[in-house]
């Protein structure tokens, strides 16, 4: 092995280690998705060798889609390595899980095995005890990413790409390589030489990956060197503006939004980027995916000047009447009623999806006037009864929550959400914030919690 090949395993050990070591300290398992191919091969045997000193379980997670005819091949592959790997790593478990279902007429193949992939990746990390998930994604699937929703005239949600760390229901799914070159992985594998899958449908042409792939990369490459790493950067640019757009979406619709529905009124007041930005939360609120970009154009060209007026949809309808814009489900297409979550275990900080409340709870670490992280391992999660007594800073008596709501001045749209309680005591109200008697003193390991109405996604 040459000596550039050396930095770059030593480089490429370090950025696998750094999650796993996180991990460890609030979790004695992680989970790889191995898929078998090269890049989650490198990763699994990586994982190992930077577990093995903390004593961490790994898990290799393997979907068997059914849609290759060398799908069993694969399967018995992914099973034999881990079983001869497992004689150095005893901690190492190998779990596979087979698709059952199949793309619906004119769905895409690459998006319905994508959904399902992650589905169950997810269904087999929670069973085994893992609440972290690595993946091997690295810098050239970012730019290619990139690339294809530009194509597809993505927005600056598009041009994201896909983020380092993201936490969704309960799983926190992390990409350690994506800043890595893929060059630094190809040496990995030779330095180890590790035996992987080659896919034979990545040289399908019908998948728009791999037409990129074939056609289009090695042209850019041979004319702009630094096409990947270009673009990889430019998803961690549209990365923060996309952030800041929904933070700044969010301010706008405790103005313009109550339970009932848009406000017309109010919302015109906003300047024409700002109206835009608003519209598209408030609808991806309401019917849980993004708005279309001429559904967006249409509204935005009509509702200011409309008095009552009404927008099909795919899933429902849009209903203007006395300035409030509502929207409205078709009965087959409306969302069976979920329960409301009662309890919830938070470990880490991060985004927790509560479909049954119709928002999130996002946890995030702070030095100061947090809660600390250990009190929340057991949460109860209530709607109010009328009785609570929220402490609105230390020092202030305790109030009635609706005395704090009226004193503070939080909207109706505001104080949706559940109560969070920890053994009996009053932890976080959404509109208010942490209660007083809840905060840490520094040193503690803090954090803050929000909460978010509907499902931002990633």
């Amino acid at each position: 092995m040459v000596a550039a090949d050396a930095q770059r395993v030593a480089a490429l050990h370090r950025a696998t280690a750094s999650p796993t070591v996180a991990a460890e300290l609030v979790s004695p398992t992680v989970a790889v998705a191995y898929s078998g191919g090269r890049d989650s091969t490198a990763l699994l045997h990586a994982t190992l060798a930077a577990a093995a000193p903390w004593r961490i379980d790994v898990l290799a997670l393997h979907v068997h889609h059914g849609l290759s005819p060398t799908a069993d091949a694969w399967l018995a592959h992914c099973a034999d390595q881990c079983r001869r790997w497992g004689r150095r790593h005893p901690r190492l478990r190998f779990v596979s899980q087979r698709l059952t279902g199949r793309p619906s007429k004119g769905e895409s193949v690459e998006a319905w095995a994508r959904q399902a992939r992650y589905r169950a990746l997810r269904e087999m990390a929670l069973a085994h005890g893992a609440d972290v998930v690595l993946l091997g994604q690295h810098r050239r699937d970012q730019a290619e990413t990139v690339l294809l929703q530009a194509l597809r005239g993505g927005g600056v949600a598009g041009l994201s790409g896909m983020p380092r760390s993201a936490t969704r229901d309960g799983i926190e799914w992390q990409r350690p390589w994506l800043n890595q070159p893929r060059e630094i992985i190809e040496a990995y594998v030779r330095r180890h030489r590790l035996k992987h899958i080659d896919d034979e449908s990545n040289d399908d042409p019908r998948f728009a990956r791999n037409r990129l792939r074939l056609h289009v990369w090695p042209a850019l490459t041979s004319a702009f060197a630094h096409a990947e790493a270009a673009l990889a950067a430019t998803a961690g640019w549209a990365q923060g503006a996309a952030a800041a757009l929904h933070e700044l979406a969010q301010i706008d619709l405790e103005r313009v939004a109550s339970p009932h529905g848009l406000l017309v009124g109010p919302w015109r007041m906003l300047t024409k980027a700002r109206r835009s930005n608003a519209l598209r939360a408030w609808l991806k609120a309401q019917s849980g995916r993004a708005a279309s970009a001429s559904l967006v154009t249409r509204l935005l060209a009509e509702l200011p000047a409309a008095r009552s007026a009404r927008w099909l949809l795919d899933a429902g309808e849009l209903r203007l009447h006395r300035g409030v814009l509502h929207h409205r489900p078709n009965p087959g297409d409306a969302p069976a009623e979920v329960p409301r979550e009662t309890s919830l275990s938070v470990r880490r900080a991060g985004t927790f999806v509560l479909p049954g409340w119709g928002g999130q709870l996002v946890v995030k670490r702070v030095a100061a006037n947090g809660v600390p992280l250990a009190c929340l391992a057991d949460l109860e999660l209530k709607p109010r009864d009328g009785a609570e007594q929220f402490q609105a800073g230390i020092g202030r008596p305790p109030r009635s929550l609706k005395k704090q709501f009226q004193s503070a001045g939080v909207s109706a749209w505001e104080r949706i959400g559940p109560l969070v309680n920890s053994s009996g005591q009053l932890v976080f109200v959404p509109g208010l914030g942490l209660d007083a008697r809840v905060i840490g003193v520094p040193g503690q390991s803090l954090v803050t919690l929000q909460w978010v109405a509907g499902d931002s996604g990633d």
